[in-house]
């Protein structure tokens, strides 16, 4: 029998979870590490096991409930990706001062590149800043098997310990041994044990000047972890220069070392614990070796914690790149150059691809669209999601981080407000990144009486990162039914007066609308425009009857409708030469029929 899978590296960290008996499993959603949560989720369905999983509001509440459950003896764990440890760094310093009971396992995926976030954080910084204990896995594999060392290391030290795989670990694929699934056996002996203690579950600062001072002495012990010591990948050979990595540098390099035949001549360690790191194997590399080449993403953790820089090779003498994902190739350059080979890697030249646009037939350009109507002159602030594509209609023109759309819309109202030409201000947030953050940037803009409009673009899914439930949906992770929290009543609940929902596929009306809002907001103060129509992608909505469309003859080929609609659907292969709709692409939506201001897209008969 073959009990043997290929798994996604966000799957094989939930099966880890799942083997090791964890009781609560919180995320918000976020790439790379979205898959994680729904992967426990469908095992958890699969197995009928005794397992909490949910999608929280946000990452802070995500980690305050699992960690709630580590504090009352259960083995738990919260994922999200490094963007979203921002959000629940505050939990996070207090954690870690106040330990845990059961196991406790913080899953931060970072995006070197970064491929689908703000910035290319790296967690281990955070991990070194909350003065927690960080495992960097190397595969699939490794990062299913770093979920037993993490909980026997939180268990051991009373300490949250944070894993953190990046994106090629994430969303790589590997072939792995399933045959220790047992996951009806999963739910024995999990019984909650709170035990009542002030002191420390809310300790004053007094109180928390001495878990300062425990947390540093287990940090020392934990410096010396036999479990978590580096690991000398080939032991055999000796040379005056040696190379130090981890994470997916650690994979790479091991296979351009036996490529380029330097296996048995470059001794190579892999770090499993950037931080901290091992004090033993600090002064080994010291007295050891006259030269330290230290390959890790993102940020120089390892590096840092070397003391003797002069012998070391790495970010903070600019040898090894501090931007971008480490490639294979970058890496065989870097071990080339140390082992003074010459160079044979060819450049990989980037080649300009298409730009990320909105889905053909999706509600948001529809609603930009109208924005752009009622308010030509305006400034658009925006969010995080998939809606920050509106920039190529330009209508956005500021995105941050989560809920910033609403709080530098108030920004920009005090900015121009005693000005004699105020510009109108139209904000743009998703349902999701709304329940998020925005609500309490909202409540804020309601005191202040800030003139604009917020418009929330309600797909009725967090559809970015593959379409997770949010508060409104009324389902949980598994699709379990939960209850449902309305989005105009928690606005009308906020203090806005002004709170209209409108479907943006009736793009007249819609746009008639918003006008009215911006009309509203000039004098009156903030108002809201719930923007509803579901995403395209997600077929357990409802969407309208297709209304297929067509190009009539009237078509002149002047662009408007590929410059300020930009539908995918919508070709126009040569400059001046009419459009033509592609079936393929074409959702029917009927959307494009109101845009041309020439009639030239009609209804097809």
């Amino acid at each position: 029998m073959n009990n043997r899978k290929l798994m996604l590296g966000n799957e094989a960290i939930a099966l880890g979870l799942v083997e090791n008996k964890c009781a609560i499993v919180t995320s918000y959603p976020g790439t790379p590490a979205s898959e994680i949560l729904s992967s426990a989720a469908s095992l958890q369905k699969a197995g009928n096991i005794q397992m909490h999983t949910q999608w929280a509001v946000n990452e802070k509440i995500a980690f305050e409930i699992a960690y709630t459950g580590s504090i009352s003896s259960l083995r738990t764990a919260v994922s999200m990706k490094q963007v979203g440890l921002n959000v629940a760094s505050d939990p996070l310093m207090s954690a870690a001062y106040m330990g845990t009971k059961g196991g406790f396992i913080i899953i931060s995926a970072d995006d070197p590149g970064p491929h689908s976030s703000q910035t290319e954080q790296d967690s281990r910084m955070m991990a070194m800043m909350a003065k927690i204990p960080v495992l960097d896995p190397d595969s699939p594999a490794q990062a299913r098997e770093m979920v037993s060392m993490a909980y026997e290391l939180s268990e051991e030290f009373g300490v949250p310990v944070m894993l953190r795989p990046s994106t090629r670990v994430c969303h790589s694929r590997q072939d792995i041994e399933t045959s220790r699934i047992e996951p009806a056996n999963c739910d024995e002996n999990i019984k909650p044990d709170f035990q009542k203690d002030p002191a420390r579950w809310a300790a004053t600062p007094k109180f928390r000047y001495q878990l300062h001072k425990a947390l540093e002495e287990k940090l020392a012990v934990i410096a010396k972890y036999e479990k978590t010591r580096p690991v000398r990948k080939n032991p055999g050979p000796v040379n005056s220069t040696a190379i130090v990595v981890s994470g997916v540098c650690a994979a790479h390099a091991e296979e351009i070392l036996k490529d380029l035949e330097l296996w048995d001549t470059l001794p190579l360690y892999q770090v499993i614990m950037p931080f901290p790191l091992h004090t033993d194997f600090i002064s080994h590399l010291i007295d050891t070796y006259e030269e330290i080449l230290v390959i890790e993403e993102t940020t120089g953790i390892i590096e840092i914690q070397l003391r003797d820089r002069h012998r070391v090779k790495g970010k903070m003498n600019n040898i090894v790149p501090c931007v971008g994902e480490l490639s294979p190739e970058k890496i065989e350059g870097l071990i080339r150059q140390t082992a003074g080979m010459t160079s044979s890697i060819a450049e990989t030249k980037s080649v300009p691809g298409r730009r990320p646009t909105l889905c053909a037939g999706c509600p948001h350009r529809a609603s930009f669209f109208a924005i752009k109507k009622a308010a030509p002159k305006g400034i658009y602030t925006s969010d995080i999601g998939c809606y920050t594509l509106g920039l190529n209609l330009g209508a956005v023109d500021t995105v941050l981080c989560m809920g910033a759309a609403v709080s530098q819309a108030a920004g920009f109202f005090h900015a121009y407000k005693n000005e004699a030409k105020k510009p109108d201000i139209v904000a743009t947030i998703g349902d999701s990144t709304f329940f998020h953050s925005g609500i309490p940037a909202l409540v804020d803009a309601v005191v202040q009486n800030i003139g604009f409009v917020l418009v929330i673009l309600d797909n009725r899914t967090t559809a970015m990162t593959g379409s997770q439930p949010t508060p409104d949906t009324g389902l949980g992770a598994s699709g379990e039914p939960l209850k449902r929290v309305n989005i105009e009543s928690l606005v009308k609940g906020c203090g806005i007066e002004f709170c209209k929902t409108g479907n943006p596929y009736n793009l007249p009306d819609f746009t008639a609308l918003v006008k009215e809002a911006v009309q509203y907001s000039r004098k009156n103060g903030p108002a809201v425009v719930i923007s509803r129509y579901p995403c395209l992608l997600d077929r357990r909505q409802k969407h309208a009857d297709p209304i297929p469309v067509r190009i009539n003859e009237n078509c002149d080929g002047c662009g408007y409708c590929i410059k300020h609609f930009e539908c995918p659907a919508l070709v126009m292969e040569q400059e001046n030469q009419p459009v033509y709709i592609d079936p393929i692409l074409c959702s029917r939506c009927g959307v494009c029929i109101h845009v041309c201001p020439k009639g030239s897209i009609e209804k097809k008969i």
